[in-house]
């Protein structure tokens, strides 16, 4: 019998899969990643992620008036700290005058709607590149954990509205949301990096930090034995519900496109907002290809974003993040 059912009627034209499009992408979906340096009137391009900047506190006021002209609401901050500032205990970042301190509320103070997350992790701070601090060859988690949630807290009281533990370091949330409450920040929010894999697509992100981890004897070479295994699946289960019991509002897989297996096990299984980090390697070679002719940037682009988001992503921290909301604003 010849089919009743014909499928194309629902894609006949714009109009139509418009009207039955099951993944909507709007500017709330974003979460904007910005690198903040020392300075005046600095605005460095990262050689390996082309279009993305480093800003000083001055030229960061102007970018996140553009931000939230545009409809982006929410900024992760992250710093490049000066070497001479760097050691294996991360004292900078307890700095209360210290650049993420003044880069929170420099952002407050020029735009106090935007929502403010902030990386707390040892490794902008080290000398060594590592998110922990390092004895007799290791990662010492429970030493490192005591800093993070000091830094946490630093964060709260400079206005941050989330921070963001992407350390991977055990107990570190339940730790740090203890720390909070104890200061009185009981509304600041936790948001974790709960599946964050010993990835290779991190490298442009080091390139910006300069935070790739040192390679001297008896230091560890990379980060395999606190980030996940990339192997590995049900892990990223057990992590992401660890994380919740402890305390965490948000929890996040990283990085992107190579995990959405994983986004959508873990969407299915919690009953917190989930995001997702589209990161550097991932934007960095979408760049080079269009650059090369090879690939068509914005319907690439569009692609990958609404992949993520079908996945089961509340949320996505993309650098691709302005690029996208100028096309939705056309």
């Amino acid at each position: 019998m010849f089919p009743l059912k014909r499928n194309r009627r629902l894609r006949t034209n714009e109009a139509i899969r418009s009207l039955v499009r099951e993944t909507i992408i709007t500017p709330n979906d974003f979460l904007v990643p910005l690198f903040i340096v020392e300075g005046k009137g600095v605005k460095e391009e990262i050689t390996s992620m082309p279009n993305y900047y480093r800003y000083s506190l001055d030229l960061l006021e102007n970018e996140v008036k553009e931000l939230w002209s545009l409809g982006l609401k929410s900024v992760l901050l992250f710093v490049k700290v000066p070497d001479n500032l760097k050691d294996n205990k991360g004292l900078e970042a307890l700095n209360p005058n210290g650049l993420m301190q003044r880069a929170i509320k420099t952002v407050k103070n020029v735009c106090p709607g935007m929502l403010v997350m902030t990386d707390v992790a040892l490794d902008p701070y080290s000398a060594y590149g590592h998110d922990g601090i390092i004895e007799n060859g290791k990662i010492l988690n429970d030493k490192t954990v005591d800093v993070l949630s000091e830094m946490s807290v630093s964060h709260a009281q400079a206005g941050a509205d989330f921070v963001a533990p992407s350390d991977m370091m055990d107990g570190r949330i339940l730790s740090i949301r203890e720390a909070l409450e104890d200061e009185g920040f009981t509304d600041t929010g936790i948001m974790s990096y709960s599946a964050k894999y010993a990835s290779a697509f991190y490298g442009p992100f080091r390139d910006a930090l300069d935070s790739a981890p040192v390679d001297l004897i008896n230091i560890p070479k990379d980060k395999k034995t606190y980030q996940m295994d990339y192997t590995n699946r049900f892990e990223a289960i057990r992590e992401t519900e660890m994380d919740i019991d402890e305390g965490a509002d948000i929890v996040m897989v990283k990085p992107g496109l190579c995990y959405l297996d994983i986004v959508r096990e873990i969407k299915n299984d919690v009953d917190v907002p989930v995001a997702v980090y589209q990161v550097s390697g991932e934007y960095a070679m979408l760049k080079a290809a269009a650059e090369k002719g090879w690939l068509e940037h914005d319907a690439v682009m569009m692609e990958q974003i609404t992949a993520i988001k079908r996945a089961g992503a509340d949320i996505i921290a993309s650098y691709f993040a302005k690029d996208v909301v100028k096309i939705l604003n056309t």
